[in-house]
């Protein structure tokens, strides 16, 4: 398995390239998914962010996929979600976004909110291994791809898996047009 110019192991084979989360729940999935498809690469983490590290790593944008992780309330609770979308498109976070949460208003949640909640570095998460209640928003762009490029929960180290096992992912919904 490659990462552009990365040569990728099988993730659970270094767990200490992966969030806590992230290792526990691949454990976990290993039973049911087919988890040897998913690969890691160990990178430097001040190019972790997707275009320092496309560039870097010799890696189209368009094989990226970025996690974001987005909140609305709605009766006084807040309601969270992740959103998976090529790195060459932004979530539709106020128009479809905020439909399939049900909520009035959707935005990107604070970077300290997303980091505590998760368990993840900002900048590595992934929706592998968010809290079970959260469902998982994925363009179908994304689980159409052969592999992607994701975080893998920490910023030193990145993802590739098939998009259709991030569609598969307990709690994942794929929606048409969730990137614009």
């Amino acid at each position: 398995m490659h990462i552009g110019t990365l040569t990728a192991v099988p993730a659970l084979e270094r767990p200490d390239l992966l969030g806590l989360p992230v290792a526990v729940a691949l454990t976990e999935l290993a039973v049911k998914l087919e988890v040897n498809d998913i690969g890691v690469a160990e990178i430097d983490p001040e190019v972790a962010d997707t275009a320092a590290f496309c560039d870097r790593y010799a890696v189209s944008p368009t094989e990226s996929a970025n996690c974001v992780v987005v909140a609305g309330r709605r009766d006084g609770a807040t309601r969270m979600a992740a959103c998976m979308v090529l790195a060459t498109t932004r979530a539709d976070v106020n128009g479809l976004v905020r439909r399939e949460l049900d909520v009035r208003k959707a935005s990107f949640a604070p970077m300290e909110t997303a980091v505590e909640l998760t368990g993840m570095e900002y900048g590595g998460i992934t929706p592998i291994g968010l809290p079970d209640e959260w469902p998982i928003f994925v363009d179908d762009a994304v689980a159409s791809m052969w592999r992607v490029v994701i975080g893998s929960g920490v910023r030193r180290s990145k993802l590739t898996l098939p998009g259709a096992l991030l569609a598969s992912l307990p709690g994942a919904v794929v929606l048409s047009a969730l990137g614009r």
